[in-house]
This record gives C-alpha cells, structure tokens and sequence, in this order.
C-alpha cells in the first residue's frame, strides 16, 4: 500500500497535477463566515500531501481521509458487485469516519 502511494506520488509529481491542485483549493465557506474551521477543513490539504506521498502529514491534516477514501472505494465495488456483507462493512466504515471526525474536530477546536 505504502509503495503504491510513493508510486502515485511520483507520477503526480510528474505530470503537475499537484502543483494545479494547489493552486485551486477551494476555501472554507465555514471558516470565512464564522472564523473557526469546519469539520471538512485540511481535507483537500491532506489530499495533497497523500499524492505527495506524505503520509504522516497526510493524517495529521485530516484522520479521517484514509479511512473515508476506503469507505468509498468499497462502496463503488459493491454498488458493481454486491458484495455479501458490503452493506454492514460500509455502516461500520461510515460510524468510524464519523467518529474520527467527530474526534479530530474536538481536539482541533480544544488545541
């Protein structure tokens, strides 16, 4: 898993598209309006730094996105391939990205 992210990362780095999605983040309605961050913030920061293959920042940015990028991959194959006990995996999946939202937001707004 780790060699296919590093993999990833190079040819990313490689065809610029790190460098385009840098330049084209979208900012935090959430965090403009009310001056604290929303639970969403550091996602997209967090994407960048996994297609750079910083996967240690990648999850201090934001916990939640290795587990909810794997929830949604495991949705797509079993909308195509109905997967016997795919609909309890992905409750469970959903609970525990809500939780470590949930969790990493509280920490972010105690520290």
């Amino acid at each position: 898993m780790v060699r296919m992210v590093i993999l990833l990362s190079k040819i990313f780095l490689c065809s610029g598209l790190i460098d385009w999605l840098e330049k084209r983040q979208l900012p935090c309605f959430y965090k403009s309006a009310f001056g604290i961050d929303c639970p969403g913030c550091g996602f997209q920061r967090a994407f960048i730094a996994l297609l750079r293959g910083d996967f240690l920042e990648s999850l201090k940015l934001y916990p939640a996105l290795i587990p909810t990028m794997t929830m949604l991959v495991l949705l797509a194959v079993h909308v195509f391939y109905h997967l016997k006990h795919g609909a309890k995996i992905l409750m469970w999946l959903f609970i525990l990205n809500s939780a470590i939202i949930v969790i990493s937001y509280i920490c972010k707004l105690i520290v």
